[in-house]
């Protein structure tokens, strides 16, 4: 077996620039290699150039869609895992999907958490004989907190708070951006999987218990930038800490 451990190598094709962004961003921090390209043709540039050891493919790309693109690799190697990203949920696509050869297919809107799961399952089933480096635990400093996302603590001092769900999901983009804006719909569309009126408000009612959660540090606080977003303020901070 191998005694070094190596960094998986993941090739993420996506055309939403919003999804892109925050989903390479994740699979970094958890420490994938990640390249990424914008539709299906480049896509195929930065496999046929590289070597990889999953693919993640939206299907609706300009230029080249992702069943095209897995068929494309299906020439070039048959054992390549593959997992298939689609905002759809029509038998047809996922029977599609198969046929061309993925390993998995998640359809929109999804966790990165499940994301993260059924990478690592995959890589497991398919590297039997590779140690691969396991995931790093996010674990960003907020002033005087400590914020666990994996394990969607939050910490200081005086007290421990686990948060639900939704709440982590919402304050690690908000950490994923101290200090600078995350905009609403970025926000929406990742963790609530879509962006309408009646779902912003929801958010708008976690923002302020998030506000709460924080409100015993005066060096820490969520603005609001009307019309475009929220903004994590840390006194001192510029990026986030991720650690072991």
């Amino acid at each position: 077996m191998n005694t070094e451990l190596k960094k998986a190598k993941i090739l993420f094709v996506e055309d939403d620039p919003n999804l892109s962004m925050v989903l390479t961003d994740y699979l970094e921090m958890i420490g994938y290699q990640v390249d990424h390209a914008q539709d299906g043709v480049e896509g195929l540039q930065y496999y046929l150039s590289g070597k990889y050891d999953l693919l993640i493919l939206d299907i609706m790309m300009p230029k080249k869609d992702g069943f095209t693109l897995a068929g494309d690799v299906r020439k070039q190697n048959e054992t390549v895992p593959i997992i298939f990203l689609t905002a759809k949920n029509m038998k047809e696509d996922r029977i599609r999907g198969f046929q061309v050869g993925c390993d998995d297919y998640l359809t929109k809107p999804f966790s990165t958490e499940e994301l993260s799961l059924r990478i690592k399952a995959i890589l497991k089933r398919c590297y039997a004989g590779d140690d691969f480096e396991e995931e790093t635990t996010e674990v960003f400093t907020i002033g005087s907190f400590n914020f666990d996302s994996s394990n969607m603590l939050l910490t200081n001092d005086d007290e421990e708070r686990r948060l639900t769900r939704k709440e982590s999901g919402l304050l690690r983009l908000l950490c994923l951006n101290i200090n600078d804006i995350l905009p609403r719909d970025v926000a929406l569309e990742t963790i609530w999987g879509d962006n309408d009126y009646f779902i912003g408000r929801s958010m708008d009612v976690f923002i302020t218990k998030l506000r709460k959660y924080l409100s015993t540090d005066p060096d820490v606080k969520i603005t609001n930038v009307h019309g475009v977003g929220f903004k994590l303020e840390v006194a001192g901070a510029t990026t986030a800490e991720v650690v072991n």
